[in-house]
């Protein structure tokens, strides 16, 4: 017997497997189908790069700021210390979101189909 989990994922494994042919249609311009579908996997896949950074970041700083308020919670004396590096450190780690969101903002922009 599957848990949950597993019947939920199989129901939607089924359900965007039969979505697919219903939104087949015939290919009239290539061109235009091309750079539609060029700007559709660029859109789709920063999209996804984007919401996985935030993630990541998002559990980073948690868990920094979980250590900076332990260490304080164990030495009181030394919070002003911990509170500097933990901000220096939280910069850094948001600064991984912002050059994620500068990667996809360049591959958005540029153009491959753009006749020079």
């Amino acid at each position: 017997m599957l848990r949950r989990g597993g019947i939920v994922f199989l129901s939607c494994m089924v359900v965007l497997f039969l979505i697919a042919p219903a939104f087949a249609q015939e290919v009239k311009d290539a061109a235009h189908l091309s750079m539609f579908n060029h700007y559709m996997y660029v859109a789709l896949a920063g999209a996804l790069g984007l919401g996985f950074a935030a993630l990541g970041c998002g559990i980073g700083q948690g868990l920094a700021i979980q250590g900076t308020a332990t260490g304080i919670a164990r030495n009181p004396g030394a919070g002003g210390r911990l509170l500097t590096v933990m901000m220096i450190g939280l910069a850094m780690i948001e600064s991984l979101t912002i050059y994620m969101l500068v990667v996809v903002l360049i591959i958005l922009y540029a153009n491959p189909f753009h006749v020079i």
